[in-house]
């Protein structure tokens, strides 16, 4: 295999990587019902199937990104992907609803461990400028379809061999990205020699007991108040662990996050982008789906068919911006993509009680798309201009926590949203239907909102276009 067919197949192996994990994020969304009658799950549980997974996977990216750089990027993919794979066979098997949740919570670990990896042996492999720029557009591109198709596919199995196989198909994907690792990866040797006494363990337990109990905090929100004890609290223990993790990274003799990394030009400035423009993008899902399911009464398949045009214009958008970032650098495209989005879902916001998939959902989708390709596939190659190659793990962890975050954010303060809207009506006799679409109507607004913050902020950064190129991984053992 000659070396551009390698990194050809390369690219594909670690698109395929970011495709399982951001799937796994919405393609259970529509066999929930199925989930909820066949397993006797109570509603206010029920959501723990998808939390559970967004809480760990969250939770753990940080850790998983930086064990990437010292442990090796091949191992911890392998690793990650392995515990992915038994994590899925488990939940398919699941006899009750406990077992399926304790499935989903250890399979948000192996995404944690295996989108960093992925995105930082890309990122290492590739040298800045055109390859890397045409390896991230299809990472980008692969990222906003996992997003949309997830919905189709989840719909297509839960009606057709049944929400077992949501998790099922998971394995054999999981094997052949294992196979392909051992074959297109090179291995690499622990960094430093690497022992128990120089891995900073309490750096470790801190900012993953600080992410995981903060997206916990934020992911029961709209449950238990935002105003409560509980929330409050949660929220202020999550920040002081964080706080103490800062202090403890600045004292240790190998801290676990160097903050030296900030210190490459735009990667705080591309991380916050993604972050507010998550807390836009994946709500709109969420609430487009429950708009279609809940009030247009579509079938799974139905709503997840509604996505294909999403698939068709994002990936349009990441080959028109891989040939634009060379010309105008990056910010210009985020910002521009942003407002594109901002306005597609604008348009979206406006979805009656009898709406038309054809006048009030379609239009919208595709000007959203369009935008939508364009800040994934730009904001990831922001994310990664200029970082050295023993922190492209920790970068990778960074971007795709800040996706986390913005996720779970979103989800907790546009649902307040929706539920405040709704309920209003509700106590103005508003007629059920209508007043659930005027609530999931403003919920969608405030996401197009954040999406319009998004592109200030990216207005804000630096405009990068290609840098110094990136030491590529030497093949060593292990």
């Amino acid at each position: 295999m000659d070396a551009r067919t390698r990194r050809g197949a390369l690219t594909v192996l670690l698109c395929a990587v970011q495709f399982l994990d951001i799937v796994d994020s919405s393609i259970m969304n529509v066999a929930l019902p199925s989930i909820r009658d066949d397993l006797g799950f109570s509603q206010q549980n029920l959501q723990w199937v998808l939390s559970g997974y967004v809480l760990t996977y969250g939770g753990f990216l940080l850790l998983g990104g930086r064990a990437a750089d010292l442990l090796g990027r091949r191992r911890v993919l392998v690793a990650g992907t392995a515990l992915f794979a038994a994590c899925s066979l488990a939940g398919g098997l699941a006899p009750n609803a406990a077992m399926l949740v304790g499935a989903r919570i250890a399979q948000g670990v192996g995404a944690a461990l295996m989108a960093p990896a992925a995105l930082s042996i890309l990122t290492t492999t590739f040298a800045e400028g055109r390859d890397r720029n045409r390896a991230l557009a299809a990472w980008g591109a692969v990222s906003g379809l996992g997003a949309a198709a997830g919905v189709f596919l989840g719909g297509v199995l839960s009606e057709g061999p049944g929400w077992r196989w949501v998790l099922f198909v998971n394995v054999p994907v999981c094997l052949t990205v294992i196979a392909a690792a051992y074959a297109l990866v090179p291995g690499e040797r622990p960094r430093g020699g690497l022992g128990a006494r120089r891995f900073d363990a309490p750096g470790a337990i801190l900012v993953t007991g600080g992410m995981l109990l903060g997206i916990y905090a934020l992911v029961r929100a709209p449950e238990v108040g935002w105003a409560t004890a509980h929330t409050i609290g949660e929220l202020a223990t999550a920040a002081l662990l964080l706080g103490a993790f800062a202090v403890n990274e600045r004292r240790a003799a190998q801290p676990l996050f160097p903050f030296s990394i900030f210190r490459v030009r735009g990667l705080a400035a591309a991380d916050a982008t993604q972050l507010i423009a998550f807390a836009g993008f994946l709500s709109m899902f969420f609430f487009l789906t429950l708009y279609m399911q809940t009030v247009l009464d579509y079938s799974p398949i139905q709503g997840g068919s509604a996505y294909l045009p999403v698939t068709a214009g994002i990936a349009l958008a990441a080959g028109l911006v891989t040939q634009l970032i060379p010309r105008t650098g990056t910010r210009p495209v985020i910002a521009g993509g942003a407002v594109i989005a901002a306005a597609g879902m604008l348009l979206l916001s406006r979805v009656p009680a009898h709406g038309s998939y054809v006048v009030d959902l379609l239009p919208g989708l595709v000007v959203m798309s369009l935008g939508l390709g364009a800040v994934f596939v730009t904001v990831t190659a922001a994310a990664n201009a200029g970082v050295p190659a023993d922190q492209a793990g920790l970068a990778a962890g960074l971007l795709n926590a800040a996706t986390q975050l913005g996720s779970a954010l979103g989800l907790a303060a546009f649902s307040a949203v929706a539920t405040a809207r709704t309920n209003h009506l509700l106590a103005q006799h508003a007629a059920p239907r209508t007043a659930l679409a005027s609530g999931l109507s403003a919920a969608l607004l405030a996401a197009s909102l954040a999406v319009l913050a998004a592109a200030v902020i990216a207005l804000g950064a630096p405009n990068s276009r290609a840098g110094t190129a990136a030491p590529e991984l030497a093949p060593t053992a292990g």
